[in-house]
């Protein structure tokens, strides 16, 4: 006779695999999930769910190997925060232990309001190793025989995941986007579909860029679609060799596992800054401090901690974060914008 709870007869790598696959919303609308207060039990990117899928198999292989004795997701939750304590103990930077914090409070439905929610280290831009001078894996990486996709990512800031999607399609120009604002804004707005009305406000965006030519990313952080400018002295190159790729092959077909590219992602950040920034004297000041009476530039972004004092132009940000594909200007202060 096979076993009455068939549950139980699961292993912890099971369970969590089916807990996360009942919160797949990929492609829905987080907004509206928001609205209707269901966001909680909801994945909508498939990047988010594999990054905790692949972080939670390190807690369960961390429990089966210390707490034999939890076969079930449920006894196993008491050491979390055991868990993430360690992964602390060991070095790991804060930005992992963070992921790894969001990952298990998703399995297990801990919001960070929550007081047994795990209080990880705090981020500091000085800590970041990322990118930040020579680092082992760049003896396995030749700059040379890596030059044109070095040059690529440079001017046009794509992630990893968005490089490797790339399609010959996947090309855009100004008059397209401009043809399809047109076509779009036609429509009345209370016929527009939701898709339509995203899609036209991912083209007015592009206006914020200066520039030819674009690359469409189809699928981005949190799953949602940009135009982003190629940009920088190797342009005709850049475009020459998407043109040069059939519609539906892959721009590159291999992108080397050591190539820098966050660093890379930061020099097109800084390019796309620099292009778009106005002098800080020049910004007006245009609002009053109600407690000082004292005028200033709602317009300045005053960096802070390691970089305190130095100020940025947030109209320029907006536009480099849009690029990148963000949403928030501290994003770009703190982990792209160099040597300014």
């Amino acid at each position: 006779m096979g076993r009455r709870n068939k549950a139980y007869s699961k292993d912890l790598h099971q369970q969590a695999y089916e807990r996360f696959k009942g919160m797949h919303a990929f492609g829905e609308s987080k907004k509206a999930a928001v609205a209707e207060g269901t966001e909680r039990d909801k994945i909508f990117s498939y990047n988010t769910y594999k990054s905790y899928w692949k972080h939670t198999k390190y807690f369960i292989k961390y429990i089966k190997e210390n707490h034999p004795e939890c076969t079930t997701l449920k006894s196993a939750r008491k050491y979390v925060n055991e868990w993430l304590q360690v992964r602390v103990d060991q070095g790991l930077s804060a930005w992992t232990v963070q992921l790894e914090a969001k990952a298990l409070g998703k399995l297990y439905g801990i919001q960070p309001d929550n007081e047994n929610y795990f209080k990880p280290p705090k981020r500091n831009r000085e800590d970041i190793k990322r990118s930040r001078g020579d680092r082992v894996r760049d003896r396995h990486f030749s700059k040379t025989n890596n030059d044109e996709l070095i040059k690529f990512c440079q001017g046009t800031g794509l992630r990893r995941s968005e490089l490797e999607e790339l399609r010959g399609k996947d090309l855009v120009t100004r008059e397209q986007i401009e043809m399809e604002i047109a076509r779009l804004e036609a429509i009345p707005e209370s016929r527009r579909t939701p898709i339509a009305q995203n899609r036209l406000r991912t083209l007015q965006d592009a206006r914020l860029f200066r520039g030819k030519y674009f690359t469409l990313v189809r699928n981005g952080k949190g799953g949602r679609a940009r135009l982003s400018p190629i940009t920088g002295k190797n342009t005709a190159q850049i475009v020459e060799r998407i043109k040069n790729t059939p519609p539906e092959e892959k721009v590159w077909k291999h992108v080397h596992k050591s190539a820098d590219i966050h660093g890379y992602r930061a020099e097109y950040a800084t390019a796309i800054y620099r292009t778009h920034a106005r002098e800080i004297k020049d910004i007006p000041y245009d609002r009053v401090n109600r407690g000082t009476g004292r005028r200033y530039q709602s317009e300045v972004y005053v960096c802070r901690k390691d970089e305190a004092g130095k100020k940025l132009d947030k109209a320029a940000m907006l536009v480099c974060s849009k690029a990148l594909g963000h949403n928030r200007i501290s994003v770009v202060a703190n982990n792209y914008i160099r040597g300014l």
